[in-house]
């Protein structure tokens, strides 16, 4: 399997746009037979990753414009070692805790959770539809080749439209060339009119394969500008357990560094849990759970999640992550056969 089909299959189109996702080095048509699986690029993962094809880290490697890469210390040093040892390198970051069976519901997962929704919108992002009007007869070809040119992709599914019935008018006037009635005759016909989302960057191509096939001379489509999420990064779930036992059930799983703040009498019935560093979320969590289960939560953030009602535990950054890490390496299992996990303990905090 070559390097850019893996990301594909990882479906890494929800990320944030100041997230550098998706392959930072090397060559997508690689091939890939064996494939390293890390939270964070450190030194021991760039040891481990040597003889390596491939490596997919959660957190990126190059975060910042770099100006030189030169061999040493630091991710510009780390980055010189992958290329030196013909590693391909790929992130996957706030894409992976959006996509669905990734990091949040991986974390969702960890803790029983059970009618488990999406929350935590990552970010809008501005899309494209496209609507057009095809004669029954020529919807099939039509809608095939927009979905060959990119059109109609939503996360894990390929060739979505909306397709409604309608009646088409139109009078051919001179110097027309119709392919369905005369010149100076007015005509009605059955046709359906057809949306698929697209990328703005896909727009010239799909409006190409649209010219290409649909049967009339001069088709009639529109292409609108819309507002949709990225994703989002976090999930909200119901939960058996009261909040103490929610509490050992995380020092179980996750060990003793979690902090925690309650109101009187905390219920945990509905837990929100957002991999990384959820505490700009604490508004939108408050709406709908009784607990946020995250990493990197500060003073104030605990006190906001109090103010509003709502327990708020912080697990840690990197440990929030980890079920999301060991997700990532099973499914990069099951399309490569020699999958190494190289997460170890990514917490750099010792005391």
């Amino acid at each position: 399997m070559i390097v850019g089909e893996i990301l594909r299959g990882l479906v890494l189109d929800k990320a944030a746009s100041w997230d550098p996702v998706g392959l930072q080095l090397g060559d997508e048509n690689a091939v890939a037979d064996s494939v390293g699986v890390c939270h964070q690029v450190t030194d021991q993962v760039v040891d481990g990753a040597e003889g390596l094809d491939l490596l997919i880290t959660y957190h990126p490697l190059l975060f910042k414009p770099i100006q030189r890469l030169l061999a040493g210390s630091g991710p510009e040093g780390r980055a010189h070692r992958l290329i030196r040892s013909g590693v391909n390198l790929a992130v996957v970051h706030t894409a992976w805790d959006a996509a669905p069976g990734g990091a949040a519901d991986a974390l969702a997962y960890a803790l029983d959770l059970s009618n488990v929704r999406g929350f935590g919108l990552i970010e809008p992002r501005t899309r494209m539809k496209l609507v057009t009007f095809v004669p029954v007869n020529a919807v099939a070809q039509v809608v095939d080749a927009l979905a060959e040119a990119g059109a109609g992709a939503i996360g894990n599914y390929r060739g979505c439209s909306f397709r409604s019935e309608g009646i088409g008018a139109f009078l051919p006037q001179v110097g027309a060339a119709p392919a369905i009635g005369r010149v100076g005759q007015a005509e009605e016909i059955d046709e359906v009119r057809v949306e698929v989302l697209l990328a703005p960057s896909g727009a010239g191509a799909a409006v190409a394969a649209l010219l290409a096939t649909h049967p009339y001379e001069e088709p009639a489509f529109d292409l609108i500008e819309t507002t949709s999420n990225v994703g989002l990064g976090g999930r909200i779930g119901d939960c058996n357990k009261s909040f103490d036992e929610l509490v050992d059930h995380l020092t179980a799983r996750f060990g003793q560094h979690l902090r925690a703040a309650a109101p009187p009498e905390p219920s945990a019935r509905r837990v929100a849990v957002l991999p990384g560093s959820g505490g700009s979320f604490i508004g939108e969590a408050a709406a709908g759970a009784d607990v946020l289960v995250t990493g990197d939560l500060s003073h104030h953030q605990m006190v906001e999640a109090l103010d509003l009602g709502m327990a708020a535990i912080d697990i840690g950054h990197a440990a929030s992550e980890q079920p999301g890490v060991k997700a990532l390496v099973d499914l990069v299992g099951k399309m490569v056969p020699n999958v190494i996990d190289l997460s170890y303990d990514p917490t750099p905090w010792r005391r």
